[in-house]
């Protein structure tokens, strides 16, 4: 049977990541990054593709499955007629070469377990050479090399090119199966054991844990976003992506397929925001310090998106040989819109590094400098239209959002230079391009009829972005035209109680054909208006509702079809799980209980 997007759990070793379903097979997992090619790939495809399933023989999904306490170790059970049996899966931070772990362990009864690894290398396209060697099963295909081994040993042969597996677990009995990945050329790395990794992993998840400094109400649904956030983390350079896949749909059988594996820019204020009210500073200064190395260079060259380590060139490929998540095609890998202009990231850049010095974290020296050339460039160009903060592949508008990031970008400085005057810059020319920026956004980008600010200048069209106007301080969250917005949105926008981007009738904003679900960020800006506006019990019951939609396990991707009642898009979604935390934490505050240790 298909698995939907939410039918899958992450696991990760902060270098990428697989998805497990609840069949108990691993169909997706890229090695050795989030942005290599894929091994197994049947989320994509089909179990030609490439998959890792280790079940009960004959069973269907597991009866329940959930993270050991607050970590990322995954336990699924099945309870069978003939016993009670769990797999426990997770991926140990690597000391060279990635490991996947899955200790199959006997509860009640026995039951016989049956396996299949079918691995396709380059997003299921190369089938490997397998051949065995001192006991262990190996694969071989160009630059990738993939070992498995089980302790105890179990009987393995290959059929229709995969390797299968039949053993059966009383109860106390473990197998345990190790699936470890290097380059072709190098000698095998040094073996690990499965279950010392466990209690290593345990312990190291737990003390991360522990370090969170929130301990007020929705504590669970903030650690388990928090824990996500950390596995969506590229460990060596801080990079955060946006998800760990590429291609799930924002509408089944669509077109709106993107590889989100890359990291963007907008998310940076934000992602600062959720990691530095944590507690969690060391992370929040790795994605400060990427962010700086990232955008270093000409301010025109800035992008909106670059690759784990900063990499700026990110083509767009299609990979016609898949099939597509439930038939949505195409399978894209790379981003085009790596090449549009987005006003809006200069904001966002330079609300992030005000962010990280007004919070606390170690200055570094050359920060005030790239502020100051981004917002000079900015300067030049704030008055040209763009593509917009939603990557329209339609023609470039005056969107009021990137509009508004300029008056942003303008207000940090000057906020910046009045606390420090010391700091070299004319705070008195960034005064001046913040009103005039804002003049002109309150003229051109609001509907005085309708009371609501648009999407673009001279447009009718709502934009959900329009409700961070409060958020930022553009406006006052008391101003008629703030709270006409927010009304305005909630009444266009909303479908199923959930928020749309934008409006996907009539002509297309966008360019694209076709439509998508609610995008779930939106949802919580909406609930983040509401409590701006003075309505905190509709931001409470809005935000409640949101994380109703979470899966069995608490993770959400980026959108959700409330007639369907599914989830969309690329999963788990970074952004959408800052948008819990970041409304969760300010709900605690709006409702009394903000529950945050001192430090």
């Amino acid at each position: 049977m298909t698995q939907r997007i939410e039918d899958y759990a992450l696991i990760g070793d902060l270098q990428t990541a697989a998805l497990v379903g609840k069949d108990g097979s691993i169909d997706w997992l890229c090695l050795p990054r989030f942005d290599s090619g894929a091994c197994f790939a049947a989320l994509l495809g089909d179990d030609e593709n490439g998959h890792w399933r280790i079940a009960p023989a004959g069973a269907g999904d597991c009866t329940r499955r959930s993270y050991r306490g607050e970590s990322l170790v995954l336990d699924s059970v099945w309870e069978t007629p003939s016993g009670t049996v769990k797999v426990t899966d997770f991926m140990p931070q690597r000391d060279t070469a990635p490991d996947i772990v899955r200790i199959v362990e006997g509860v009640t009864g026995q039951v016989e377990m049956a396996g299949t690894l079918r691995l396709r290398f380059d997003y299921g396209s190369v089938v490997p050479w397998m051949r065995r060697s001192d006991g262990h099963r190996v694969a071989v295909a160009g630059p990738d090399s993939v070992w498995l081994r089980s302790e105890p040993e179990v009987k393995t042969w290959g059929q229709h090119f995969s390797t299968c597996s039949s053993f059966t677990v009383a109860a106390g009995e473990k197998v345990a199966f190790v699936l470890t990945w290097h380059p072709s050329e190098d000698p095998r790395p040094a073996l690990v054991d499965p279950h010392e990794s466990l209690v290593n992993a345990l312990e190291d998840w737990h003390a991360w844990s522990a370090r969170c400094r929130y301990r007020g109400p929705y504590r669970e649904a903030v650690i388990r976003s928090l824990i996500t956030l950390k596995a969506l983390t590229f460990g060596p350079t801080g990079g955060i992506v946006a998800a760990p896949t590429t291609s799930l749909p924002e509408e089944i059988g669509g077109v709106r397929n993107w590889d989100y594996r890359f990291c963007w820019l907008r998310d940076s204020t934000l992602t600062l925001g959720a990691l530095l009210a944590c507690g969690y500073l060391d992370e929040a200064a790795a994605w400060r310090d990427w962010l700086l190395r990232a955008v270093a260079g000409s301010p025109g060259d800035l992008q909106i998106m670059y690759g784990l380590a900063g990499e700026r060139r990110l083509p767009e490929t299609e990979l016609g040989w898949l099939r597509g998540h439930e038939g949505s095609v195409p399978v894209r890998t790379g981003n085009g819109a790596v090449t549009q202009l987005q006003l809006d990231v200069y904001g966002e850049v330079i609300d992030s590094l005000h962010l990280a010095r007004t919070s606390g974290l170690s200055n570094e020296p050359h920060a005030w400098s790239l502020q100051l050339a981004l917002l000079g460039f900015l300067e030049s160009r704030w008055r040209e239209p763009d593509e917009g903060l939603w990557e329209v592949r339609g023609p470039r508008r005056h969107f009021v959002h990137s509009k508004v990031m300029a008056w942003v970008a303008a207000d940090r400085a000057v906020r910046t230079l009045e606390a420090e005057p010391e700091l070299r810059g004319d705070v008195e020319r960034w005064r001046r391009m913040r009103d005039e920026v804002h003049q002109e956004v309150c003229e051109k980008g609001f509907d005085p009829e309708r009371n609501t600010f648009t999407q673009s200048y001279g447009s009718t069209e709502l934009d959900a972005a329009t409700l961070l106007i409060p958020q930022v301080g553009f406006l006052p969250p008391d101003d008629p035209r703030v709270v006409g917005t927010v009304d305005a949105v909630r009444d266009e926008l909303c479908h199923g109680g959930l928020v749309r981007r934008y409006s996907m009738e009539g002509p297309s904003v966008d360019g694209l054909p076709g439509g998508e679900g609610t995008f779930l960020v939106c949802s919580f800006w909406l609930a983040d208006a509401l409590r701006l506006t003075g309505r905190v019990k509709e931001a409470e019951a809005l935000f409640e509702k949101l994380l109703s939609l979470r899966n069995d396990v608490g993770l959400l991707a980026e959108e959700y079809d409330p007639v369907a009642g599914r989830q969309l898009g690329n999963f788990p979604q970074a952004f959408s799980h800052i948008g819990l935390v970041n409304t969760a934490l300010a709900l605690a505050r709006a409702l009394g209980t903000p529950g945050q240790d001192a430090g």
